[in-house]
């Protein structure tokens, strides 16, 4: 990179487009830039890194949810005798539902929020060498916030083939299972 100073009165207009005419003619890859432009293609690189993160932050999710479905079918499985003894004291299949809806939430938002807590403490000691260069770190509570309660409703999405599957436990088999 090689930053020019413009002499008082000049105009930035035709320095730039000459400078680029020369620069092209011999050396067809490099671009001439003014600030703004500068500013804006690395603001343009950074937004593309954080794309990435946001894609890799989904795969994430859908594997926890993965996670969280079969966590909850085998819960169910193991705990067939217990749901088929709730069913027979008086639990409705709305209760066995909401009971699991509850478990998925829970779960959910235990990962969501020690994955904050981590992503929050990864973040300060990551941004400890940078702040003689002025760096700031800035925490976006507004996108954190938003995160967690996905992270619930998530929780919620991957509650409903496990909540229907012990809902529809039958009580006597139930009991029987051993």
């Amino acid at each position: 990179m090689t930053f020019i100073k413009l002499a008082e009165g000049a105009n930035a207009g035709a320095v730039q487009a000459e400078i680029s005419k020369d620069v092209k003619s011999r050396f067809a890859t490099v671009d001439t830039l003014n600030q703004k432009e500068l500013k804006d293609n690395q603001e343009q690189q950074v937004q593309q890194l954080v794309s990435f993160f946001y894609v890799l932050l989904a795969l994430a999710i859908v594997i926890s949810l993965l996670g969280i479905v079969t966590t909850l079918a085998l819960s169910i499985h193991e705990r067939t005798r217990e749901l088929g003894m709730l069913r027979a004291v008086g639990m409705s299949r709305r209760q066995v539902r909401r009971l699991v809806r509850y478990e998925a939430v829970i779960t959910a938002l235990i990962g969501a929020i020690l994955g904050t807590i981590l992503g929050i403490i990864f973040a300060t000691l990551v941004s400890r060498p940078l702040a003689d260069e002025g760096f700031e770190l800035s925490y976006p509570i507004g996108t954190l916030l938003t995160l967690l309660i996905l992270a619930a409703l998530a929780g919620v999405l991957a509650a409903i083939w496990p909540a229907r599957r012990a809902a529809k436990l039958d009580v006597l088999q139930a009991l029987a299972y051993e």
